[in-house]
């Protein structure tokens, strides 16, 4: 699979949506194009989440939550979906659905375990692109 452009979605794009989004920027050495967006957006990312990135080097500090829109689906060569419902929306090349729990109102011991399983999922799919990760 090529995938230029990858973007993930997530019900609140304050916390699943944006590690992702962390993750691939990070692991691709800026290769792919990403972003995250949310089909109900929070006021601001959750503070755990943006700790455990930090503890992975990534920094969301600057990162808003953002609404999805058909025009982003439309252009995404790859849409993931982190327990956002898209039946509604229309667009997008490819899609997968990752299913992890959501971690919204978690906090930091909570939330490294979902950060782990992202960052694996996100180290598959370079494979799946034929686009290995970044030292």
């Amino acid at each position: 699979m090529i995938a230029r452009s990858v973007l993930f979605v997530c019900t609140h794009n304050s916390g699943r949506s944006q590690m992702a989004a962390g993750f691939l920027a990070q692991l691709s050495g800026g290769t792919i194009e990403v972003s995250s967006a949310g089909t109900a957006p929070a006021d601001a990312l959750n503070p755990a989440v943006v700790a455990a990135m930090l503890e992975e080097g990534i920094d969301l500090r600057e990162e808003e939550p953002k609404a999805v829109s058909v025009e982003q689906l439309r252009e995404a060569d790859l849409v993931i979906t982190l327990g956002a419902d898209l039946r509604a929306l229309t667009g997008g090349r490819s899609y997968a659905d990752w299913d992890l729990p959501e971690s919204a109102g978690l906090r930091l011991a909570a939330v490294r375990p979902i950060r782990d399983a992202i960052k694996a999922r996100v180290a598959a799919l370079l494979v799946e692109l034929n686009a290995p990760a970044a030292a």
